[in-house]
């Protein structure tokens, strides 16, 4: 059998005990949008994995655009993530929290009194979004950020970044893919802005590589990490003429920062256009980084694509919800349990920590 998956890796100075990667997943069980027993369990189970990336926690209460997704803005929020980052790592596993600021992909209803909905452009999403206080509603008219609210934006990942290492977190993940805030700057879908934040692709990269830089600043290279979902089509995302260009404009940016990793996601598998071999293998030549690998992966085709060295670890999100023990299945060739998508969102340790 090829044992190249659960082989071990260095991933900077962090030692990764194999190659798989339980990649990001939202799971809506953050009650008040804060850390809690249920989570501290769930990610405890799935210590197995050589490296854990978390569900996407906002580092604003304006990036919350979710019901009951966590945040990581106050010492409450650290405190609770303490507990989930302890409970892996006593488990052996380590883990990374990803940050997540949902921008244009929000309601007010799901928002702390006091925070926006903000964006590049006053451009609302196609479509509804659940919320807990009135169920299904249409998504609104984003406000569109001044220079300001940029600013402060870009502060606000340096700072959760620093609480991510208060908490105990090996490091975080900055999340440019899926159409949220920083995915929103790259695209011109929902960036139409004439300034210096939008228009040519130098532009449209810049929210990204400040957010980059601060949190580098904040807490090293050798914590941050990135993940992006080039033609992706989430949250009403359009590729477009100049999407490589901009994507491999955007890696030598975080080169020059010295990020730790990419994390590449390919949604083709989920029915999105395909990431090009050739995109893929150009983002890999010339990062200087690990690469992720990200998008409908089993374990053939991951021991395939890390043997022709196309990434360095692979990761894994849905089948991770309904086998905590995911690393011994694959190991083992065992069957894997199939997730009940009824309750991927749903509040409660129904399929969330009974599988």
């Amino acid at each position: 059998m090829d044992s190249t998956l659960f082989s071990a890796i260095q991933l900077g100075s962090l030692p990764l005990k194999n190659r798989i990667v339980m990649a990001p997943l939202t799971r809506s069980r953050a009650i008040g949008n804060v850390p809690n027993a249920l989570m501290e369990q769930y990610y405890g189970q799935r210590a197995q994995a050589g490296l854990i990336i978390t569900e996407g926690c906002s580092p604003s209460p304006n990036g919350l655009g979710y019901s009951r997704i966590p945040g990581l803005f106050n010492q409450e929020h650290m405190q609770g993530w303490q507990r989930v980052s302890n409970s892996v790592h006593q488990n052996g596993g380590k883990i990374f929290v990803q940050l997540m600021h949902t921008g244009r992909a929000s309601h007010p209803a799901n928002l702390p009194a006091g925070a926006r909905v903000l964006a590049p452009s006053a451009i609302a999403v196609a479509g509804e979004l659940w919320t807990d206080a009135s169920g299904m509603q249409p998504y609104p008219v984003p406000v569109e950020m001044s220079e300001a609210d940029i600013a402060q934006s870009i502060a606000e990942y340096a700072a959760s970044a620093k609480l991510a290492m208060q908490a105990g977190f090996d490091g975080v993940e900055l999340h440019a893919a899926n159409g949220y805030l920083i995915d929103q700057f790259l695209n011109t879908a929902s960036n139409q802005r004439n300034d210096r934040w939008g228009g040519s692709v130098e532009n449209r990269i810049r929210f990204a590589v400040e957010v980059a830089k601060a949190t580098v600043a904040a807490i090293g290279a050798e914590h941050v990490g990135m993940r992006i979902s080039p033609y992706g089509v989430f949250n009403a995302m359009l590729p477009d003429a100049e999407m490589d260009a901009l994507y491999l404009s955007l890696i030598d940016a975080l080169n020059a920062l010295g990020l730790l990793y990419i994390h590449v996601v390919d949604h083709s598998s989920m029915g999105a256009p395909k990431v090009s071999p050739d995109l893929k293998a150009k983002i890999r030549s010339s990062f200087n980084g690990a690469y992720i690998l990200s998008g409908g992966y089993d374990l053939a085709r991951a021991n395939a694509d890390l043997n022709a060295e196309r990434g360095d670890l692979v990761s894994f999100g849905r089948p991770f919800i309904s086998n905590p023990d995911l690393v011994t299945k694959l190991q083992s060739g065992q069957a894997l349990l199939v997730a009940d998508p009824a309750t991927f969102y749903t509040p409660g340790e129904k399929g969330y920590t009974d599988y």
